[in-house]
């Protein structure tokens, strides 16, 4: 049994590859109640701001797993920053630990970040496939690991922190706005993991109560007309979905209504 949480599908790929049992964590958190028994669970989310979302280390806080081996995936694009140790430090926290805890690199899909068209070119270099292939062995090995963070990656955390220290947090709210190319198609809606996003006059309107900025709203719009609000983007007119999971997937895994 594998709980995934996804916004272009690198989460979701990444699951597949570990177990046939897939769970989503957006549909999940409509329960109150939540009780899970498997011989393995694991849990596969992105990396946001270098860390764990929110989100998810919430529902691990407010579920029980019982099993034999509990592990987590964290998908990323540029640098981990040592999260591995900190998700630890965390589940520690809550009277919960992992016994293994790995990272996987893919495409960075950060629109204020980064360019997609670039990031799509840089890809075969990160060989997806192969890390999954050898975290797929540590997992069906039963092997008991937490990722070590290396100087570079606990340096590359600090500066991060320092600098939002410094300048505030990366996107501020409203992180959207919505141009008149939008049709009112409503995919904007049923891909928001967290229900944030409804159709009002044939235009897509957002509620930020609930929003992680998992920017799946933006990255889905097949007019691009959701843009960032404040914060200028690289480029634009790129936007980024997993080749291998359909958009009927995330929306299955996201929908809300």
């Amino acid at each position: 049994m594998v709980f995934y949480f996804t916004a272009t599908g690198n989460s979701l790929y990444a699951a597949k590859q570990f177990d046939m049992e897939l769970v989503s964590i957006p549909q999940e958190l409509k329960k109150t109640e939540r009780h899970y028994k498997a011989d393995s669970i694991g849990i596969v989310c992105p990396l946001y701001e270098l860390d764990m979302p929110e989100v998810i280390k919430e529902f691990i806080k407010n579920s029980e797993f019982e099993t034999d081996y509990f592990y987590i995936v964290i998908t990323y694009g540029c640098h981990h920053g040592g999260v591995a140790e900190r998700v630890q430090e965390y589940l520690t926290s809550i009277g919960k630990k992992a016994d293994y805890i790995n990272t996987v690199i893919m495409l960075d899909n950060a629109l204020p970040v980064f360019d997609m068209e670039e990031q799509k070119k840089l890809e075969p270099e990160k060989k997806v496939d192969d890390h999954l292939a050898a975290i797929k062995a540590d997992i069906d090995g039963r092997k008991r690991e937490i990722q070590f963070a290396s100087q570079r990656e606990k340096d590359f955390y600090q500066g991060f922190v320092s600098m939002i220290k410094e300048n505030g947090p990366m996107l501020s709210k409203p992180y959207y706005r919505v141009t008149e190319d939008c049709i009112g198609c409503g995919i904007c809606s049923r891909v928001c993991p967290m229900g944030c996003i409804s159709v009002e006059d044939s235009k897509a309107e957002h509620d930020y109560t609930d929003c992680v900025s998992c920017m799946a709203c933006i990255h889905a719009c097949p007019q691009k007309s959701i843009q960032f609000a404040t914060f200028k983007e690289v480029n634009p007119e790129r936007r980024y979905r997993n080749p291998n999971i359909p958009l009927k997937e995330i929306i299955a895994g996201n929908c809300q209504k």
